[in-house]
C-alpha cells in the first residue's frame, strides 16, 4: 500500500504538554540542540516563558518537534512516497524532504514571524479568522450568501472537510457569521487573531518573498500534493511557491485528500503533535500518528491509534 507523510499545521502545543518530550527523547534532543546552535540560546527556556497566545518560540517548537517525530517515524518503518504539509506544515516539510537544511528553516520561522508580527501591528487589525463547524458545502454557501447581502466582506481560509471551515472576515461581523451558521445547524468554534490565509495579505507575502530571496530551494526527495489545490510539486521554486501562497491561499483539504487517494494512497504518517489534521486524515487512510504521546515505545509497540 502506498504512504504518505502529513507534517501537520500549526496546532495549540504548550512547554507543559511537550516540554518534557523536548528535552529527554532523543530525536528530539537532537533537532533541539540544532535549533538551539541557530537561535543562539535555549529555544525550550523560550518556549517555556512564552504567554497563551505563543510566540515565534512557540512556531519553532511546534516544527522542530514535527522533524523530529519525521526522524523517528522513518526509524519505525515509514516509508512515504509523497508528502503533505498543510498551512504551517509545509516548513517541517521543507526541511524534513531536505528542500531547506533544518538550520535555513528554522531561521525562515523566526523570520516570517517576525514579519507577520510587524505587518499585523498596523494593518487588518479588524479582522479575524473564524472557525466553525457541522457545515456542508451547501450551508457554507448559505452563510457566505447572508454576509454577503448584509454586505459583510468575507473570504474562505479554510475547507477542512467533514465539516470543518473558516471565514476571514469583520470582527464585528462575527456576531452576524455565528447566528448564521447556528440557524442551518453549525456550531461556531473559535477566531484566529491575526487572521489567516486571505488574498487580503498580499503585502505580507511580499515581504515573506523577500525574506526567501537568495535561499535555495532544493528539489524535494519525493513528490509534494499541494493544500491549496491537490498538484504535485517537485521543484525547490514550487516548493517556495507553496510556502508563500499560504499567506493569501485557503487551506482546501478536500482536493489534497483527493490527491492523495488518486495517488492510490491508503497509509498517511503523521508525525507531530496530536492535532486535527490526523483527525482529518482518518477519514480516508489509514493514520499512523507519531505524537509525543507514543514516542518513547519501542519500534515493534507504536501505538498508532
Amino acid at each position: 500500500m502506498t504512504e504518505a507523510v502529513l507534517l501537520p499545521g500549526l496546532a495549540p502545543s504548550n512547554h507543559r504538554a511537550v516540554g518534557e518530550f523536548m528535552v529527554t527523547d532523543p530525536y528530539a534532543r537532537r533537532r533541539v540542540a540544532q535549533a538551539d546552535a541557530v537561535l543562539g540560546r535555549s529555544l525550550v527556556d523560550g518556549f517555556r516563558t512564552a504567554g497563551p497566545a505563543g510566540n515565534a518560540d512557540s512556531q519553532l517548537a511546534f516544527m522542530v518537534n514535527c522533524i523530529a517525530l519525521a526522524d523517528r517515524a522513518e526509524q519505525a518503518g515509514m516509508s512515504a512516497r509523497l508528502a503533505i504539509g498543510p498551512s504551517f506544515g509545509q516548513f517541517a516539510l521543507a526541511a524534513h524532504l531536505g528542500v531547506l537544511p533544518f538550520e535555513i528553516a528554522v531561521e525562515l520561522v523566526i523570520a516570517f514571524s517576525d514579519c507577520e508580527l510587524e505587518y499585523f501591528r498596523t494593518r487588518h487589525t479588524g479582522l479575524v479568522t473564524r472557525f466553525f463547524y457541522r457545515l456542508d458545502t451547501t450551508g457554507l454557501a448559505v452563510v457566505r450568501r447572508e454576509l454577503t447581502v448584509r454586505g459583510a466582506w468575507n473570504e474562505l481560509s479554510c475547507d477542512l472537510d467533514a465539516g470543518f471551515a473558516a471565514l476571514t472576515l469583520a470582527r464585528d461581523a462575527v456576531p452576524a457569521l455565528d447566528a448564521a451558521v447556528r440557524a442551518i445547524g453549525g456550531i461556531p468554534l473559535y477566531s484566529l487573531s491575526p487572521p489567516v490565509h486571505s488574498s487580503a495579505f498580499g503585502e505580507l507575502r511580499d515581504r515573506c518573498a523577500e525574506v526567501c530571496h537568495g535561499v535555495d530551494f532544493a528539489a524535494p526527495r519525493m513528490p509534494v500534493v499541494s493544500d491549496h489545490d491537490g498538484t504535485l510539486v517537485t521543484t525547490g521554486p514550487g516548493v517556495r511557491e507553496l510556502l508563500l501562497a499560504g499567506i493569501v491561499r485557503p487551506v482546501r483539504w478536500p482536493a489534497a485528500m483527493a490527491a492523495l487517494t488518486g495517488a492510490g494512497v491508503r497509509i498517511v504518517w503523521v508525525p507531530g503533535p496530536s492535532n486535527l489534521f490526523d483527525r482529518l486524515a482518518r477519514t480516508a487512510f489509514e493514520v499512523r500518528a507519531v505524537n509525543p504521546e507514543n514516542a518513547a515505545t519501542t519500534r515493534e509497540a507504536i501505538d498508532f491509534r
